[in-house]
């Protein structure tokens, strides 16, 4: 599984600290001296976002870099900083919280996938600001590593039991129980969605529904379960994908990648609760034996769902995940898909939406989201909506009726049927995806909400 370098960033009493280059922020309305000044204005430097300035000393050698901060700094645009500057030791010049949000977005920004590819870069390092916690910032740099890079690989190398491996790996580093449930044995474990979505796949790749239960011996600790949507790959199913849309659905995944990596990164850090982290692991093939549109099936909660178009399979493996979230009664539930484009037509690539009825857990998440710069959108549990996903011949449709138009929503109020109901649930439509490359920010696999659910996670229970 992937790891940050063991040494991109170095603590602050370092040896070498001394040494280290100083990076500093600054804006177009930014004081120089005459000299910097007089470089800037050469160069063409006007302090914009995301411009770089490597100011030479009287030797030739790098005396100091300026970083264009814009007209309102973002902390998070250092994770550029790797991709942009040469190699060397650095320091960053600014206020303590923007420094070590910097610090953690400089780690977040040496991400590169290159299981197929190499791909060298220059040897950047940093000296970590005062008081920025050098092991808690590379236990998140790398659960957001890990989730990345599960969504970049390919199918063909990412598929159910892959994730069922990660899953299992993470389960015994850190002492967990681990159990999975595969192909015809989701009928006889009560599992039938998950079994109907996945059964056309090849054997090798047959469906399977992973559970990780760490901690639930202490049963004074508060339940947390973490749910997450693994369609290895989506053609669309029988309502079948253009070459298009087909093209990027390895990141399908992407919901069970967040909801591992997030569950590794609380198991790291010891977190006083117990947790259970449940994936369900698909793919969403075609062959003679798929589930087809006008089929009604069984759910484990015992809903019956009428199928209306069979790429929105989603929902349906969400369903029974839900619903064996909700017999271990969680004091929490979250759960993490690549569930609608619905979502990226109302708030595009970068803002994930976040959906609960729960006044508390969204304020919560909100503001972890702001504290740590990975947002979030509250979107609303409409109830006019709800009728939308009625059926006639069935318990639940499992696509909205298209009066309602609003796709988003509608999954969501699906989803909130099978939902625990014991304690307080989200869910957090994630794209998982850089559509577009720049420094920092390569196209592909992308971890989003999960920083933030991490810090209302230990604002809540290790605050």
């Amino acid at each position: 599984m992937p790891v940050v370098s063991p040494d991109p960033i170095l603590a602050a009493d370092s040896p070498e600290a001394a040494a280290a280059i100083p990076v500093r922020f600054v804006g177009p309305s930014g004081a120089l001296d005459a000299s910097t000044q007089a470089w800037a204005d050469r160069l063409g430097f006007k302090g914009k976002a995301g411009e770089v300035l490597i100011v030479p000393g009287a030797d030739g050698a790098i005396d100091h870099v300026l970083v264009g901060a814009g007209k309102a700094f973002d902390p998070m645009s250092a994770r550029a900083l790797s991709a942009k500057l040469p190699a060397g030791l650095y320091r960053l010049e600014a206020e303590p919280k923007d420094a070590n949000t910097a610090a953690l977005a400089f780690l977040l920004g040496r991400y590169v996938f290159d299981r197929y590819k190499t791909r060298e870069r220059a040897d950047v390092r940093l000296i970590a600001p005062d008081g920025f916690d050098l092991e808690e910032g590379l236990r998140i740099a790398s659960a957001c590593a890990l989730a990345r890079e599960m969504v970049d690989t390919p199918p063909a190398d990412m598929g159910p039991l892959q994730m069922e491996t990660i899953g299992r790996e993470i389960a015994e580093a850190h002492g967990a129980a681990f159990s999975v449930v595969v192909g015809n044995a989701l009928l006889e474990e009560n599992y039938p969605a998950i079994h109907a979505v996945g059964r056309a796949a090849a054997p090798h790749r047959a469906p399977r529904f992973i559970e990780i239960g760490w901690n639930l011996d202490k049963t004074e600790r508060p339940l947390i379960a973490l749910v997450g949507k693994g369609v290895a790959f989506d053609t669309g199913g029988l309502d079948i994908k253009s070459s298009a849309g087909m093209r990027n659905m390895k990141k399908d995944m992407g919901g069970a990648a967040h909801a591992l990596a997030l569950g590794r990164l609380v198991m790291q850090a010891d977190l006083p609760v117990r947790l259970v982290v449940l994936v369900a692991a698909v793919e969403n093939a075609i062959s003679g034996d798929a589930f087809r549109p006008g089929d009604v099936l069984n759910s484990r909660k015992g809903l019956t769902i009428e199928i209306g178009n069979t790429d929105a399979e989603g929902r349906l493996i969400l369903s029974d995940a839900l619903a064996r979230a909700g017999e271990h009664e969680p004091d929490l539930t979250l759960d993490f898909a690549t569930l609608t484009g619905a979502a990226r037509i109302a708030l595009g690539p970068e803002l994930p939406p976040l959906y609960t009825d729960d006044e508390a857990l969204a304020a919560d998440l909100l503001a972890a989201a702001e504290a740590v710069r990975d947002p979030l959108w509250r979107m609303p549990l409409w109830p006019g909506y709800r009728a939308a996903i009625d059926s006639d011949i069935a318990d639940v449709r499992n696509d909205s009726a298209a009066w309602a138009q609003g796709g988003s929503i509608t999954a969501a109020l699906f989803l909130q049927k099978f939902a625990p109901t014991t304690g307080a649930w989200a869910h957090l439509d994630v794209f998982a995806w850089n559509s577009r490359g720049r420094p920092g920010h390569p196209e592909g696999g992308e971890a989003q909400s999960l920083r933030a659910a991490y810090a209302m996670l230990k604002a809540r229970y290790a605050g």
